[in-house]
């Protein structure tokens, strides 16, 4: 059982770190023939960042960068819930508190990801000169802690504290 928890804790600390470093990096779009990737914050070309979006008063990426937000918070407080239920709580009791927050944070990354990917994944306006793009890294890590969110919410809501 302590292996069980000590791996949960570990997989969600690192779903938050994950959460974190691909809402700030601005590589959720790279171009196929420019040094250039477009994130939720700057559009970075041949290693300056200093240019901002084309489309960044745009309320659809107001909405994605709100829910990544959201989604980090709703992470850190659940694995904080975790913790101070793993100390606190009864023998026999599940971890409904934590795994509700973290269902939250599912929640949270599956709207936005949903709306940027609807927007601006596969859109000729993510760059100037209209190039073709593929995904970065940044795009591809938050569907990958979709998907550990979604199980370590599930782990938590079945999970008994022994």
């Amino acid at each position: 059982m302590l292996v069980l928890l000590a791996s949960i804790f570990v997989v969600h600390t690192a779903t938050d770190i994950m959460l974190f470093v691909s809402t700030i990096s601005n590589v959720w779009v790279v171009s196929d023939y420019a040094d250039s990737s477009v994130g939720l914050w700057r559009n970075c070309t041949n290693g300056d960042c200093s240019s901002s979006l084309s489309y960044g008063g745009q309320d659809a990426l107001k909405a994605v960068q709100a829910f990544m937000i959201l989604s980090i918070i709703f992470s850190v407080i659940s694995l904080v819930v975790f913790v101070f239920q793993l100390f606190t709580m009864e023998k026999g009791n599940r971890f409904f508190l934590s795994g509700a927050t973290m269902l939250v944070c599912w929640l949270c990354i599956l709207v936005g990801v949903s709306i940027y990917t609807h927007h601006y994944a596969n859109s000729n306006e993510n760059f100037y000169n209209g190039s073709s793009s593929h995904h970065g890294y940044c795009f591809i890590l938050t569907w990958i802690c979709f998907c550990f969110s979604f199980i370590i919410g599930i782990l938590y809501l079945v999970l008994r504290k022994k």
